[in-house]
């Protein structure tokens, strides 16, 4: 049994995805992070960054007590191990999965993360902010698409490098972007989103939590957290 720490963010639908895909067993903890709860002592001793998602797996392979995983991409990266799945056994595979996972971890997300916060949620409109996030946005899906110009999927077969990086696209109108503009990222992106596993995970999300707007209360927790915040 995997315990899932969640909320419905990119990050978050990341492990749904996962878990979702590898039929694994898993029961969410939804942790509401608009209404502060990744702020909970609980919550902190699973993840020391108070960010969702976490994960206590309380069936490790050693067969000792349970493990507790923070930060999406050693998530995913643990539970394909787990599981022998969503990435390969070959050193060869095993490489080309590991960067496109890290360059989603340390480019598609993080730049994206930005676009989204200067464009959509910052209280002033700032030209440079926004064009600079926008266009960095464009040349990581230009790097996409041409990565997918002659293989299916990133890194050859379906595996955790694109589940890492497809829930972060979701959201291209808001960053934006245009999918017409990158035609082998629009067939990589309708074909995750075809997917049974990928539905499943998202019907999750609106059962969880169902889209509405942002309200100021929520962004002053998400967006007004500073060292006094870990020192809680």
């Amino acid at each position: 049994m995997i315990d899932l720490y969640y909320w419905t963010t990119p990050n978050g639908h990341k492990i749904t995805l996962f878990l979702e895909e590898t039929g694994l067993d898993y029961r969410i903890h939804p942790v509401n992070i608009g209404k502060g709860e990744q702020f909970q002592p609980e919550f902190l001793k699973i993840s020391p960054n108070n960010r969702i998602p976490a994960i206590v797996d309380q069936a490790p392979a050693d067969g000792g007590a349970p493990i507790s995983i923070f930060e999406s991409g050693a998530i995913l990266l643990y539970l394909a191990e787990k599981s022998g799945q969503l990435i390969p056994s070959d050193p060869r595979g095993r490489n080309e999965v590991l960067q496109w996972l890290f360059w989603q971890v340390g480019g598609l997300g993080p730049m994206a993360g930005q676009n989204h916060h200067f464009s959509q949620y910052a209280p002033e409109k700032l030209p440079y902010a926004i064009e600079r996030y926008v266009k960095e946005t464009s040349r990581l899906y230009a790097v996409m698409d041409k990565r997918l110009a002659d293989r299916e999927f990133l890194a050859g077969d379906y595996s955790i490098a694109d589940i890492a990086s497809y829930p972060w696209v979701v959201p291209y109108q808001n960053q934006g972007q245009r999918l017409e503009d990158y035609p082998n990222l629009k067939r990589w992106f309708d074909a995750i989103a075809a997917r049974p596993a990928t539905q499943r995970a998202y019907a999750r999300a609106q059962e969880i939590n169902p889209p509405k707007p942002m309200g100021e209360a929520e962004k002053k927790v998400l967006f007004g957290q500073d060292a006094s915040t870990v020192k809680r």
